[in-house]
């Protein structure tokens, strides 16, 4: 076997183990990852799935990098096609509603935050690092739409963007409890309201 073929079976490998504990962890937490039944389920002893992740926690880390890497795929990235301003705010915004539809079991992302935010280490870091980008993305969307005129000059970039998460997390909540369709037309009706709160005129 030639060496780029046994490192292609290998990367291959690694993200079909990354494929199936992602799933574990939509739908039990990354606290419910564990070595022995993710190694059952990927056909594999422990040590195999060792050989490709150092510890549990590697692979922790591992899945919310994948985790990470979805939703900016889903939710930003088509967004930044859109023009600047609300137009693309409203992109991120309905995609973000959007992807609680696309999380079998849950949200990864979100579920981390309630099972790191109080337990100190490399998860909660890399936890409290994405979410801050994250607002960090919002605030700069926020501020095209200041830029372009949608909004008013003196709208809080950062009040803003923390309104709108906590609209995605009752949508996200209430998308599992009540269903999504009614989840995100109510989202999407408290977002035009509160657009509408910061518009730079009635018309905005």
């Amino acid at each position: 076997m030639s060496t780029l073929t046994a490192t292609n079976k290998g990367a291959a490998t690694r993200d079909a183990i990354l494929e199936q504990a992602y799933g574990i962890a939509c739908s039990a937490g990354l606290e419910g990852l564990s070595i022995g039944p993710l190694a059952a389920a990927v056909g594999m002893s422990k040590s195999g799935v060792f050989a490709h992740f150092g510890s549990r926690e590697d692979l922790q880390l591992a899945v919310l990098d994948m985790a990470g890497q979805r939703f900016a795929g889903y939710v930003l990235l088509p967004a930044l096609q859109q023009p600047r301003g609300l137009v693309r705010l409203r992109a991120i915004v309905n995609a973000w509603f959007d992807w609680s539809r696309h999380t079998d079991g849950g949200c990864v992302l979100l579920g981390a935050v309630s099972e790191y935010d109080d337990r100190p280490g490399p998860l909660r870091d890399w936890v409290v690092e994405q979410q801050k980008r994250w607002r960090q993305v919002l605030g700069h969307a926020v501020q095209l739409a200041i830029d372009t005129g949608d909004l008013g000059a003196d709208t809080d970039t950062e009040q803003l963007a923390f309104e709108i998460y906590g609209l995605a997390l009752i949508v996200h909540h209430d998308a599992g409890l009540f269903g999504f369709d009614a989840a995100t037309e109510r989202g999407r009706r408290a977002f035009e309201r509160l657009i509408r709160s910061y518009a730079s005129s009635p018309t905005a």
